[in-house]
């Protein structure tokens, strides 16, 4: 029988080993390992007003510029398979104040170029109301040829896309048919909000192929996805046309629409949200994933006792979706672009960057860049670019896009 003293040098080193996370492999040089233990308990926390979701969260032992220094944070195992043996993080753009790397991010296969939008709506970017916000590109050759470096601002150029007539205030964006469709925000009354095909080849040709539901103006279309079984386009409509200076009152609820353009029906798919944002599916189309960013208002300001969740949705035979889950609730920020790998990994621009979740909802890492990124997409194989705001990134990593093959 062992005896209560010689016993408990064994509890402690029992105890250490379960708190302590087991990372068994080596972490690549650009990774760290963030132990969650170390903050399950903190000596101070501070109040809401002082820290919420718009605060940047720096762990026990970490600062702000070691949290940057090597940026793909590792929360579980799990990640180091998404990141490989070698990730890389290169910051490609930059502006001083005009956001003009947003949302709207999606990879042409055929000129292996990759489409963005600047911000529409924000102060900086003078965009909403007077001017449209605009479509830009890079050459992933360009990016691909400064990787090695940690920044290389000014290395890559960066294009402005002249689409004809323009899309007005671009926000989402997904291959189609060979092409890329974009989702428009409108712009004051009399210019709604819809979905328009743009060629990725110059001139750059648009064709506006929705704009209505039933007569009736959208609010502001925000993202918009293709089901990779059924084909068909699904895409969020929220107020964040109206809540930053540039639209009406809303005439709808926010919601979610699925839209078959052979047949031409429109049909809402899900409601429920306070401002349905993001939206994808998962690789075999499943699952829907739909970011719900409520807790931010535009002038009204922020609510930080509503969604900055995403939630997940089993998507029928039929392609309706049904047993509404919540699936993560975000740390810093909301969630508003989210895409998934071909593994069928979830990763959501959130307010430090981008997150990733395993399929049952577990945080399993970062690409830590310590700003909002809105919106961020894969690039094919081993290959992302990032979003945020005023500046833009190129990271390479092990994990690929889950793409609807025969629309690229």
């Amino acid at each position: 029988m062992i005896s209560k003293s010689s016993s408990l040098p064994t509890l402690l080193v029992l105890c250490q080993s379960l708190l302590t996370p087991v990372i068994s492999t080596d972490i690549p040089e650009q990774a760290q390992v963030i132990d969650q233990t170390a903050f399950n308990v903190l000596d101070t926390t501070r109040p809401p007003a002082e820290f919420n979701s718009t605060s940047l969260f720096v762990p026990p032992g970490s600062t702000e510029d070691s949290l940057l220094g090597r940026p793909f944070h590792v929360y579980d195992e799990e990640f180091l398979k998404i990141i490989g043996e070698a990730p890389t993080l290169t910051r490609i753009g930059h502006s001083p104040k005009d956001p003009l790397f947003h949302e709207a991010v999606v990879w042409s296969r055929e000129n292996d170029e990759v489409f963005f939008v600047q911000n529409a709506g924000a102060k900086d970017a003078g965009t909403g109301l007077k001017k449209s916000a605009i479509i830009e590109k890079i050459s992933l050759a360009q990016a691909a040829a400064v990787s090695d470096k940690t920044d290389a601002v000014g290395l890559v150029n960066i294009t402005t896309v002249p689409s004809s007539p323009t899309v007005l205030n671009p926000n989402g964006a997904t291959n189609y048919r060979g092409q890329l469709i974009f989702t428009s925000e409108g712009q004051g009354d009399d210019k709604p909000p819809g979905l328009s095909v743009v060629n990725p080849n110059s001139p750059y040709n648009s064709t506006v192929i929705l704009n209505n539901y039933f007569g009736r103006q959208f609010n502001s279309l925000n993202d918009v996805a293709i089901h990779p079984k059924n084909k068909e386009i699904y895409f969020t409509d929220t107020i964040y046309g109206y809540v930053q200076d540039f639209r009406p009152a809303p005439g709808l609820q926010d919601q979610v629409y699925r839209f078959n353009p052979d047949t031409g029906a429109v049909t809402v798919v899900a409601d429920e949200f306070v401002h349905p944002n993001g939206l994808t599916f998962s690789p075999e189309g499943d699952y829907a994933y739909i970011t719900d960013t409520g807790i931010a208002d535009g002038f009204f300001g922020l609510n930080f006792t509503r969604p900055a969740s995403v939630y997940r949705y089993d998507v029928k035979e039929d392609g309706t979706f049904e047993n509404r889950k919540l699936f993560a609730f975000v740390n810093s920020g909301a969630p508003d672009g989210v895409h998934c790998d071909s593994w069928g990994n979830v990763y959501a621009g959130c307010g430090d960057g981008v997150q990733v979740w395993n399929p049952s909802g577990k945080l399993i890492g970062k690409i830590y860049v310590g700003a909002t990124s809105a919106n961020f997409n894969f690039a094919g194989q081993g290959r992302m670019v990032i979003c945020a705001e005023t500046d833009l990134y190129y990271a390479t990593l092990a994990a690929g896009g889950s793409y609807v093959e025969s629309e690229m």
